[in-house]
């Protein structure tokens, strides 16, 4: 069982999205371990990128904040060091290809390992071009995560059966971003996700709510917040991991009844 799934191996998975850097890295560094205090299973931590094409609104102007902040990938990884002397829970980094291309590859990936971040999501890399990551990632031993979209149909069977770590559903299409409703038909999508790997799965995009998140969970194995989580931090600063606490704390106290 690689550590991400362990995530999952006591329940519904409550997973944060949280920009590093926005507004400040200490106070990423507070937020992750007031989410993981308050029931984080997994914390998914995204590399400001200065043209995030998954993101919506909410999560590109984090972006741009920790950008214009001076954020870089060295002072990220340097949080994580730190961060693991005492925070146990897998990380994941979301960032895009670009950001590991220039950092280079072997080096970016092997730093991940000698860090303790358990795997990696790049969601401008489609499934059939992810070989350029997957052997490296291999190598040292990092999960490379694969997302499932409602317009992924076909290849579902063929992106599941390949999946490590996690699979990633993408609830809606478009970018992130809250979403009062999210209709697409889950359901037969993580069936046969299901159908082909033992591997679990989180809902993600679009979760804001404890309600929708333990909808979420009742279909999958977890489910994955990011923009609701971005908004605390864009109005409350550096005071807002206390507001992010009590809100994981709601989230994962939702999951606990799904």
């Amino acid at each position: 069982m690689s550590n991400i799934q362990k995530a999952f191996a006591t329940g519904k998975a409550f997973i944060p999205f949280i920009t590093c850097g926005d507004p400040n890295l200490k106070t990423t560094a507070e937020v992750v371990r007031a989410a993981v205090a308050n029931g984080a299973d997994l914390v998914e931590l995204g590399i400001p990128f200065s043209d995030p094409t998954a993101e919506g609104v909410v999560i590109q102007a984090a972006n741009l904040r920790a950008l214009q902040g001076g954020v870089t990938t060295d002072k990220i990884f340097d949080m994580v060091r730190d961060l693991r002397r005492d925070v146990k829970v897998p990380f994941v980094f979301m960032t895009y290809a670009n950001v590991v291309f220039s950092y280079g590859a072997e080096k970016f990936i092997s730093t991940c390992a000698e860090i303790g971040v358990d795997g990696l999501i790049l969601p401008d890399v489609p499934f059939e071009e992810k070989g350029e990551f997957l052997s490296t990632c291999k190598k040292f031993g990092v999960d490379l995560i694969s997302m499932i979209a409602p317009t992924s149909e076909d290849r579902i069977a063929m992106i599941a059966r390949e999946a490590e770590g996690f699979v990633y559903v993408v609830s809606s299409l478009g970018v992130t971003g809250v979403r009062s409703e999210i209709k697409t038909d889950l359901t037969s999508i993580v069936a046969a996700i299901r159908q082909n790997t033992k591997i679990p799965c989180a809902i993600g995009f679009g979760i804001s709510t404890p309600a929708q998140a333990k909808q979420m969970a009742n279909i999958s194995d977890g489910a994955i917040v990011g923009s609701a989580i971005i908004k605390i931090l864009a109005a409350h600063g550096e005071a807002a991991p206390k507001f992010v606490g009590e809100y994981v704390k709601d989230m994962k106290d939702a999951l606990r009844e799904a």
